[in-house]
């Protein structure tokens, strides 16, 4: 392959100001239970890729799933730009390199039949269904995935990266007396099928908590201090904050550019928000972006000021800023644009117990169940919640919802926990839903909060 696609580009690379090539190969497996049904047992390989060019800040994009007629494709790739280039090329260049990254793999899920792998989530399945009759649904999945990348481009840049996704995920319904709850458990690993063995205890667990909501009262809505458990402060960071800090959303954005100047204090000082590929066995991880440019560690906010967005080589380029190894694509059908890998806020030094002990009456919210942003408005509903009273955790609560401006959210910020936790994500964004992502963070107190009712 690595010949091939040399060969290839050689020919082709001085037709156009830039030019690239990526192949993706797929081995898969996918087995589902929707309550007491098996819906999904799949074995799949598959095989695509993709074809971009640029001239004068034109771009053309094809997409394919054979090699057949190549040098046709590439063609057809160039005469695009062509037509569509009508101004000064804009994109950031890196470094050559030619390198091969193989998974780290643990334990191989290849290894494993795909009859063993079905029974084990057929026992994890039948757990949660007969952990009470109040649980009426299930929704039970497992997928594996070995991916390998090929990816040239006409800057001297070759990788060649392979990935390994192990992905568990459950969800459960509980009904009493007309009242439906769920509740939501997604386990992964980029290392080893291990990570979905012995989960008896977490699929336990995950049912417990759909049946106590059943038995929580409504919330009253009003403003409180809100303690936001580490998943929440993950999918809130992710969500009303990190997507605003892409570099696609900043250039198409006056209002976001103003307000997201590097060196403007836009956090309470003890806040750092940081993006990193690097961080071991997360779902966002990876040395090298779909753009073939290194990932890195990117401090966003530091003690609360902003110091950096998050780009695709084209937004660094159109900014005036470095790249950050953030052009992902979701498949070879999609071309790269700036995305978040793993995203968290940093730990602070504030214990739980701490951070609790002086709030006469608070919420203490836990996980995310729905939400939406709009801009820099929010609105998330925690997957469940329990009132604070008088320095301790007290009944639980239901139908919570938090809303607010994320940059005075930001500001509002008492406490930042000291108990960094990470967990796994699926991001959506121009209709590339879907991505793997890490989302992390410890606990956080939120002053002023406004809770409503849903």
């Amino acid at each position: 392959m690595k010949d091939f696609l040399f060969s290839t580009l050689n020919k082709f690379k001085n037709h156009i100001h830039y030019l690239e090539i990526r192949i993706e190969k797929k081995e898969s497996v996918l087995i589902s239970f929707q309550g007491k049904l098996l819906d999904n047992l799949t074995n799949l390989t598959n095989f695509g890729g993709c074809i971009r060019a640029l001239y004068k800040g034109g771009w053309g994009f094809v997409s394919f799933n054979s090699l057949d007629n190549f040098e046709e494709k590439v063609l057809l790739a160039i005469r695009q730009a062509k037509i569509a280039g009508s101004s000064e090329v804009s994109f950031k260049e890196t470094s050559p390199i030619d390198i091969t990254v193989k998974a780290e793999i643990k334990k191989d899920p290849r290894t494993i039949s795909l009859s063993e792998k079905k029974k084990l989530f057929e026992h994890y399945n039948s757990l949660l269904l007969s952990k009470s009759e109040k649980i009426k649904s299930t929704q039970v999945s497992y997928r594996d995935e070995i991916k390998t990348t090929y990816f040239i481009n006409s800057l001297g840049v070759y990788v060649e990266q392979e990935r390994l996704d192990v992905i568990g995920r459950f969800n459960v319904i509980a009904s009493e007396g007309g009242i439906i709850k769920q509740a939501f458990e997604s386990i992964s690993s980029r290392e080893s099928y291990d990570a979905v063995m012995n989960l008896d205890k977490v699929i336990s667990e995950t049912a417990d908590r759909a049946i106590r909501q059943l038995g929580a009262k409504g919330v009253s809505g009003g403003s409180y201090t809100v303690v936001l458990d580490p998943r929440l402060t993950g999918v809130f960071i992710h969500e009303a904050f990190g997507h605003l800090s892409e570099g696609d959303n900043v250039y198409e954005n006056e209002k976001m550019r103003q307000i997201l100047t590097p060196g403007k204090q836009i956090a309470v000082s003890g806040l750092t928000v940081i993006d990193s590929s690097l961080v071991p066995n997360q779902p966002g991880t990876f040395l090298f972006d779909d753009e073939g440019v290194p990932g890195k560690k990117t401090v966003i906010i530091e003690n609360g000021i902003l110091k950096d967005k998050l780009h695709s080589r084209e937004t660094a380029a159109k900014m005036s800023e470095s790249v950050t190894g953030n052009g992902r694509a979701l498949t070879t059908e999609f071309s790269p644009i700036p995305r978040m890998t793993n995203t968290y806020i940093d730990a602070g030094k504030v214990s739980f117990s701490e951070m609790i002990s002086d709030i006469k009456e608070g919420i203490y919210a836990i996980r995310m169940l729905g939400g939406q942003t709009n801009g820099e408005l929010f609105t998330f509903a925690s997957g469940e919640a329990f009132m604070i009273r008088d320095g301790k955790i007290a009944e639980p609560v239901s139908d919570v919802t938090l809303s607010g401006n994320v940059f005075q959210t930001l500001k509002d910020i008492e406490a930042v926990g000291d108990d960094l936790t990470f967990s796994t994500g699926s991001c959506g964004k121009c209709g590339q839903n879907g991505l793997p992502v890490g989302v992390g963070g410890p606990h956080i107190r939120i002053k002023n909060a406004l809770v409503g009712g849903m």
